[in-house]
């Protein structure tokens, strides 16, 4: 058991981020669906059969992992539409003991280029070195995610290295980038600047 992280919504400048619903497996379903070329280039998990038993599923792997403060996973909605599911957006743990964590997200695809992985990222990021008192955090990007490269450069990650070959997606093998923050960054970069949560 894990140091546990208020399941409050957390709110940015223009959306919310709060954990996920049962009501919410059909909204996934949805954006999941309509993003599935863009998505599954990227993600094992966006297979082309992806359906609403499998976002139902990942909702409940996700309430369970927050119970057991294991991994945090916020749906990110607009306030002035918040039935519209936009993407998913998560933080946890790689190692508990030396404080170190990962970042991942992803954005459906009607709704990419508009700043939205940026401003939710920089909330979790605060949520991670802030709530959850991690000393390290990272983000790994499949190489040729040039979107998501250019996110992890506006919040200011230090580009660290490559895994050579590390996931398997669509019978292909990747490589990915990984980008770190460490804590005493982390103040440096946002210090000045007023928390995310609202």
């Amino acid at each position: 058991m894990g140091q546990p992280l208020s399941p409050i919504d957390r709110q940015t400048e223009h959306f919310v981020l709060r954990p996920f619903r049962r009501r919410d497996a059909e909204p996934l379903h949805r954006a999941v669906h309509s993003s599935h070329g863009e998505l599954a280039e990227f993600l094992p998990w966006a297979h082309a059969r992806y359906s609403r038993i499998d976002a139902a599923n990942f909702i409940k792997d996700s309430n369970r992992a927050w119970r057991e403060a294991r991994a945090y996973d916020f749906a990110i909605r607009r306030q002035s539409d918040p039935d519209h599911h936009l993407g998913n957006v998560s933080v946890w743990f790689v190692s508990r003991g030396f404080r170190s964590g990962e970042i991942g997200y992803w954005i459906r695809s009607d709704e990419t280029g508009r700043g939205i992985a940026t401003e939710v990222a920089r909330q979790v990021l605060h949520t991670g070195f802030t709530d959850l008192n991690m000393h390290r955090i990272i983000l790994r990007i499949a190489v040729g995610n040039h979107s998501s490269e250019r996110v992890a450069e506006k919040l200011g990650f230090v580009r660290e290295g490559v895994l050579r070959e590390e996931i398997k997606v669509g019978g292909e093998w990747l490589d990915h980038s990984v980008w770190g923050m460490i804590e005493h960054e982390f103040h440096r970069i946002y210090s000045a600047q007023q928390s995310p949560i609202s």
